[in-house]
């Protein structure tokens, strides 16, 4: 039986340019008010009138929006849509899981994501080397944000009122390294945010040394941490300063894969943002 392709490459191929009109637009910058029909048509390589046929169905379903005025095409409200279910399917957990994973296997330790909840933190996975000690932590387990790594990575770039709202809180000693002086304990975090990974130097537990490093979402909002524990008897304080730069970077490529933007840059190590900044 012979078939006939030649519709469906044609349909495929109609569909690529439509695409391409589509990412084309979005590719332009925020302040340009869109790209107009003949900046589409170069852009894409197709003439005028393909794009406005191409471009039709992308507006009759949102995707894309014309300017009665100026004619400019811009993203339209049912690519947020799209974008926020992606978000919204997402499993932070599923993200980060082989990421934990590839950070086991190259450091040989055990390896955490964690979530803030209030003022704690919440284990929400933990990847371990068999081959060595078992860290006491367990998935669904609480801790104190404050006298954690993972806790300070993340308070380091919450808004300011969220850690007032801790130091008020008070810092209790869970051992004699814990830091209880609110004014240290603020010192600390700001340099979290300026080396970009934050250290439990035992801490929270009298023999653990733990060092991680913040996730952030599409809001470049800290939504998680991870981090590198050990007995400190196995992850020396030298140690630690050599695998801080690898967990920020595997925390950075989880923020990547979650939709983050990139840091905004600085002239200096960055201040804790207000709720409503």
């Amino acid at each position: 039986m012979n078939v006939d392709l030649t519709p469906r490459r044609n349909s495929s191929a109609s569909l690529r340019r439509a695409l391409a009109i589509l990412d084309y637009v979005r590719s332009r910058p925020a302040d340009s008010g869109g790209a107009s029909l003949t900046q589409l048509a170069e852009g894409v390589g197709v003439n005028k009138s393909s794009v406005l046929r191409l471009s039709a169905p992308l507006v009759e379903a949102g995707l894309l929006t014309r300017d009665a005025r100026t004619g400019r095409f811009r993203l339209g409200p049912a690519a947020l849509s799209l974008w926020q279910a992606y978000l919204d399917q997402m499993d932070l957990r599923s993200v980060a899981s082989e990421h934990l994973r590839g950070l086991m296997r190259r450091t040989g330790h055990t390896c955490h994501l964690v979530l803030l909840d209030g003022h704690d933190v919440v284990y929400a996975d933990k990847v371990e080397n068999t081959t060595t000690v078992r860290m006491a932590s367990r998935i669904g387990s609480r801790r104190p944000a404050y006298r954690t790594a993972v806790g300070k990575a993340i308070l380091a770039f919450s808004p300011a009122d969220l850690v007032a709202d801790v130091v008020a809180a008070g810092l209790p000693a869970a051992t004699p390294r814990t830091v209880t002086d609110p004014e240290v304990f603020t010192e600390e975090l700001r340099r979290v945010r300026e080396r970009g990974y934050a250290i439990d130097d035992r801490e929270n537990e009298p023999e653990v040394r733990c060092v991680a490093a913040p996730v952030f979402d599409h809001n470049r909002d800290p939504v998680a941490a991870i981090s590198v524990s050990s007995l400190a008897s196995r992850l020396p304080a030298a140690r630690v300063r050599e695998l801080g730069p690898q967990v920020a970077a595997v925390a950075a490529r989880i923020s990547d894969d979650l939709g983050a933007p990139p840091p905004p840059p600085q002239q200096g190590p960055p201040a804790p943002q207000g709720r409503h900044s």
